[in-house]
């Protein structure tokens, strides 16, 4: 195959342009060739998860900085080699440094061809198929959780943070919707509930919607991280009896540190029993789901209003791929949030228009994030996620029983995780929690992670901190 030289061409010699055909299926393959060969480097045990430079060398190292004039087509490619150099191998079997690790395959294809489809989710004119396909994955998706035939409503949103927001979003407007028109103004002093072990997202969400990070309260949890539903309802009463209005809480199924899970049946007793919307943060946990061993862990949620589910966490789909489920029909959402703009919500339109869902988000301008969901979910089936998951619980489980007994196991986790990164090979978060020390976060979702792999981990782990 003849070497392709892209020395004195540049994007103007690219399609559009005139006979750019040849130019540009040749430059894509060689983008394709370098893509293609980070993928096996990435699944390479021998390499490094990481080539660590501290950001003034990495800096340095090459020329970022952005001219006046075009480069080549043959520069093009040395930025795009330069940047999976120094790129994290987040595929890596060793990389169990965020909830989102992997590659999948069938999941980086659809992402390639969502690229090329270059759409919006906004309507169905403009996006037929991936809002089908939406439609359908939720419906799915609706019918795991337990609502009756799939009822309800749900949207992709950009992330976990968006979906919780997107939750409390629709519980202020369920029991006060003048506020959409008239502001803070016209409601009284609201009050939210979640875990002090839940997300940030959920204060921040509260910051934004102008109802004030103040304004979450914040519930003890056991020693294991879990809730305590006693707590939660005397904070309700409490609140009552200042006169503020509880209308919102959150549960979580898979907190970020711990992974605990909150009792959610006992909580969902609770919201029944003070009128309050439940929301259930499954952005990490929400994936057990999935599996028949596992779901137990979830039991109560088919009680929740609202769920967020990440399934570009454990289910490995390529980021981001994040949905609100809502347990209401449509007209909630689209009540909240619509703005019914005559330019893109034309109202005699040929079609059905429920199927226009760009009214009901936040956004104007909406990925199309579904593709790659459902065409892993296509690939692998039910039962192929099941699996997967089964597979990152029972990796958790062998993690656990090797380090609890092991003699001599002391972790300093800060000085062992910045010699971690500068040999590469391997990569673990840490944090404190509460009254803890920084301790390490290990975090299995990676499908390509082994038995071996999780060794690897400890006896590293032991290599790095052995003068400590």
């Amino acid at each position: 195959m003849p070497v392709f030289c892209c020395l004195f061409l540049d994007f103007s010699h690219l399609l559009p342009a005139l006979d750019g055909d040849a130019k540009t299926m040749n430059f894509l393959q060689e983008v394709v060739d370098i893509m293609l060969a980070y993928i096996v480097e990435s699944f390479d045990r021998s390499t490094k998860v990481i080539d660590f430079h501290y950001p003034n060398e990495l800096l340095q190292r090459n020329n970022w900085e952005l001219s006046d004039e075009p480069e080549t087509l043959d520069d093009i490619l040395i930025s795009c080699r330069a940047t999976l150099k120094y790129a994290i191998k987040t595929a890596h079997p060793r990389y169990f440094n965020q909830l989102s690790t992997g590659l999948d395959m069938v999941g980086l294809a659809a992402d390639w061809l969502t690229s090329t489809a270059n759409t919006n989710m906004f309507t169905y004119e403009v996006a037929p198929v991936f809002v089908l396909l939406e439609y359908v994955t939720l419906k799915k998706m609706r019918e795991i959780i337990g609502w009756q035939e799939g009822r309800g409503d749900g949207i992709f949103s950009p992330g976990g943070a968006i979906s919780n927001m997107y939750a409390m979003l629709l519980a202020r407007y369920k029991m006060f919707p003048e506020v959409k028109e008239k502001g803070m103004s016209s409601a009284p002093r609201l009050v939210a509930f979640t875990s002090e072990h839940s997300h940030f997202s959920i204060k921040k969400g509260a910051a934004a919607l102008g109802i004030g990070t103040e304004s979450v309260i914040c519930i003890k949890a056991d020693e294991r991280g879990k809730m305590i539903p006693s707590d939660l309802e005397r904070r309700i009463i409490e609140a009552k009896q200042k006169g503020y209005v509880p209308f919102f809480v959150s549960a979580t199924a898979g907190t970020t540190v711990y992974g605990a899970f909150d009792p959610l049946m006992a909580i969902a007793d609770i919201c029944k029993k003070h009128d309050i919307w439940m929301h259930v943060d499954g952005a990490w946990g929400g994936s057990l789901l999935m599996s028949r061993k596992h779901r137990w862990k979830l039991n109560g949620v088919e009680r929740a209003n609202s769920m967020t589910w990440n399934p570009h966490k454990m289910m490995a789909v390529p980021l981001q791929c994040s949905a609100l489920l809502v347990r209401e029909e449509v007209r909630l959402s689209a009540s909240c949030n619509q703005m019914q703009a005559c330019y893109l919500f034309q109202q005699d339109k040929q079609y059905d228009l429920s199927y226009d869902t760009g009214d009901k988000a936040l956004q104007c301008g909406r990925h199309v994030d579904i593709f790659k969901l459902w065409l892993m979910w296509r690939a692998k089936g039910t039962i192929g996620f099941e699996a997967q998951i089964d597979k990152c619980l029972e990796l958790s489980e062998y993690l656990y029983n090797k380090i609890k007994d092991r003699e001599g196991y002391e972790m300093v986790a800060p000085v062992i995780k910045a010699r971690m990164m500068e040999y590469g090979t391997t990569m673990v978060s840490y944090q404190p929690q509460g009254d803890k020390v920084n301790f390490f976060r290990m975090v299995i979702s990676n499908p390509a992670a082994t038995f071996e792999d999780i060794d690897f981990l400890i006896e590293e782990i032991e290599r790095l901190g052995q003068d400590l």
